[in-house]
């Protein structure tokens, strides 16, 4: 009788205490190591410029905050980090631990794509696949170079496209009422 050993290395969150301090993001998603170098200046902007918008959508509501590259830890084989979130108040509240770090899903997830094959994968694969496992409720991928956003809404137990966004277009959501913003001058 011959069986099927798994050999693959899993990866935990302490593995990533080890790992040098040399500018690179680690990450874990299910047990697999993801390393990525300093994302380019336009990933950069993306990501501050709809972090800057969220943050003060939420200061004026007071319904949440937004966050840039905080890390997740769903599970010792789960530890993300996101370019951006938002989340609620109320959600903030159970998701914090005491080291301050998330534990759970937020509302809202947004990933700015870094060029290459992999970098893609990653976030449109493997990361939908975790956020959607995770029960996030919304998800934005922002592909700078492009400038346009995929928008993913939680249906039923998956992240399903709903929209392709262009420059020309305005992003919205029902997560955040009132919350309107032109696709083009998140690339500016």
């Amino acid at each position: 009788m011959s069986q099927t050993i798994d050999e693959r290395v899993r990866w935990t969150s302490a593995d990533l205490e080890l790992l040098p301090d040399n500018g690179n993001r680690y990450e874990i998603i299910d047990g697999e190591l993801f390393v990525t170098m300093a994302p380019h200046w336009g990933h950069q902007k993306a990501t501050a410029n709809i972090c800057g918008e969220l943050r003060t959508w939420s200061l004026s509501t007071g319904f949440g905050e937004a966050v840039p590259t905080p890390g997740i830890i769903f599970s010792d084989a789960d530890n993300v980090i996101l370019d951006v979130v938002w989340v609620s108040k109320e959600r903030l509240a159970i998701l914090l631990d005491n080291e301050g770090h998330l534990t759970g899903a937020p509302e809202l997830v947004v990933e700015v794509l870094s060029p290459g094959t992999q970098n893609e994968r990653r976030d449109r694969e493997v990361k939908l696949k975790l956020y959607a496992s995770r029960g996030v409720q919304e998800y934005w991928i922002l592909n700078w170079q492009l400038q346009q956003i995929e928008v993913y809404r939680r249906e039923k137990a998956v992240l399903k496209l709903v929209a392709t966004l262009f420059a020309t277009d305005d992003l919205s959501s029902p997560l955040l009422p009132n919350f309107v913003y032109t696709v083009a001058r998140l690339f500016v």
